[in-house]
């Protein structure tokens, strides 16, 4: 059993933090403010940007091992921000670095350290990022690496799964937004030049929690086999859901909240497949994870 403290209660930490606990781990998540979702387990209330705010945190609660995985990620916000965006992803990857130098260190990135112009990108690809939460990303990448080579950089495709609604909360990932919307009869617009190879979460959640506790360091991807535009995986979400795809309409990327997103945000793994740690584990495609994500919708299979 490992002690794992996870900077970050959002949809992907609170999964993570579950699949964590459900092997055996001892967890605790840690934030600004309480989770807004699902966690039936233990909360520390942490503001990572203030100096020795992580030192406390490690000590407190004995921790081998902290998983980065905050905000801000609202990829469009992080445009009209860029300074703070910056200032706090490199800002907290520093303190880290500094206040809790021996522990296991895991950053979970994303696909907007590339510039889109590929079709895909593999960890031997040299970083250029598309907008200022790549920027972000990657200087706590860069951070992380300097001061710790055992470190672990995880960058993530788009991460999908079932997330419930709360008082005041909207859906959080691309599913949702699509399952919601649809099954309302209403229509969703979606962008039809902008690709993905998103991943489930409870399958990126898997995958994270057998490498966490030690193993692998440097750059690894994370993603889904399927590459797919989210106008076409909009339309394959309505009909797993017995819904009329037509009610998905295409978009362009430039049109909307997409437009300073890279039109490829698509990850491949040179390394994912050939990790001992991860044998006998698989990622679903994506019908077979809408498959998965039915029931918890309360939708008869197809």
């Amino acid at each position: 059993m490992r002690q794992v403290l996870i900077i970050g209660s959002g949809f992907i930490g609170r999964r993570l933090g579950q699949a964590l606990r459900e092997a055996g781990h001892s967890v605790v998540l840690s934030s600004r403010h309480p989770p807004e979702g699902p966690w039936a387990g233990d909360w520390r209330g942490l503001d990572a940007s203030r100096p020795g705010a992580i030192a406390e945190a490690v000590g407190a609660t004995g921790a081998h091992a902290v998983v980065l995985v905050h905000g801000p990620s609202d990829i469009t916000g992080c445009e009209s921000a860029p300074e703070a965006a910056m200032a706090t992803h490199a800002g907290i990857a520093t303190h880290l670095c500094q206040e809790a130098p021996t522990v296991r260190k895991v950053l979970i990135s994303t696909d907007n350290v590339f510039d889109g112009q590929d079709t895909g990108y593999d960890e031997s690809r040299a970083p250029s990022p598309a907008n200022a939460y790549g920027r972000a990303k990657l200087a706590a990448e860069r951070v992380l690496l300097a001061a710790d080579p055992g470190a672990l950089i995880v960058r993530t495709s788009l991460v999908y799964g079932y997330e419930p609604r709360g008082p005041g909360r909207g859906w959080r990932n691309f599913f949702m937004v699509v399952a919601d919307t649809v099954r309302s009869g209403q229509t969703v617009q979606a962008p039809v030049d902008h690709w993905n190879t998103p991943i489930l979460v409870d399958d990126a959640a898997a995958v994270l929690t057998r490498l966490i506790p030690g193993g692998p360091s440097g750059v690894l991807h994370l993603a889904g086999p399927d590459r797919v535009s989210r106008f076409e995986w909009g339309r394959l979400i309505a009909q797993s859901l017995g819904q009329d795809p037509n009610l998905v309409r295409p978009v362009a990327r430039a049109a909307g909240r997409y437009s300073c997103r890279p039109a490829n945000a698509c990850l491949r793994s040179l390394r994912l497949h050939h990790l001992p740690e991860l044998s006998g584990l698989s990622i679903s495609g994506l019908a077979a994870g809408a498959a998965r994500l039915g029931p918890l919708l309360d939708v008869p299979p197809r």
